[in-house]
């Protein structure tokens, strides 16, 4: 159950500041996680902060945020990048003091996540590092299986990014 008063909604171009400083938190927390670097984030400019926040408006992908009081506290995408596979889980990221069931962060913006894939497929997928046991608990957890695909990762340290999905009906 969500604590009173967190607030789960998609994103819009003003919000660029605060997706700024929540990506760059999820970078320094888990850089293995996200497909992008630190460094590289902390050189883009306003431009490509306002697109990254304007996702959230889109109809081809989403971007949902959770929000408890004023502070960014957890963010999750969904896009389809092909019909045939169906929407793609990514960017999933909750703060550390916002993590966990009595929380309610994640399964809030899970619900909103799945409630979006739901419109466009039966299933949800996603890619987690072989190498970030947390995540891959958790997913399994909320009940993603692996489905036997992986791909290389395609930052240092590289490894592989395995495919799971959920069914959503």
């Amino acid at each position: 159950m969500p604590r009173p008063g967190l607030v789960i909604r998609t994103t819009r171009e003003d919000d660029w500041r605060a997706m700024r400083e929540l990506r760059l938190e999820m970078l320094r927390d888990t850089p293995i996680a996200f497909g992008d670097t630190l460094e590289r984030a902390l050189g883009y400019g306003e431009t490509e902060w306002r697109i990254r926040a304007r996702r959230g408006e889109a109809n081809e992908q989403t971007l949902i945020v959770a929000i408890d009081g004023d502070r960014w506290v957890g963010t999750m995408g969904c896009y389809v990048p092909d019909l045939s596979t169906g929407p793609l889980l990514v960017g999933v990221y909750v703060s550390p003091d916002r993590r966990g069931e009595q929380a309610g962060v994640t399964r809030a913006l899970l619900t909103e996540i799945e409630r979006w894939a739901g419109e466009r497929s039966d299933r949800l997928r996603l890619e987690v590092h072989e190498d970030n046991p947390r995540a891959r608990r958790f997913y399994e957890k909320l009940g993603f299986a692996y489905t036997g695909h992986s791909r290389p990762y395609e930052l240092e340290p590289g490894g592989l990014e395995l495919e799971m999905e959920k069914r959503l009906r």
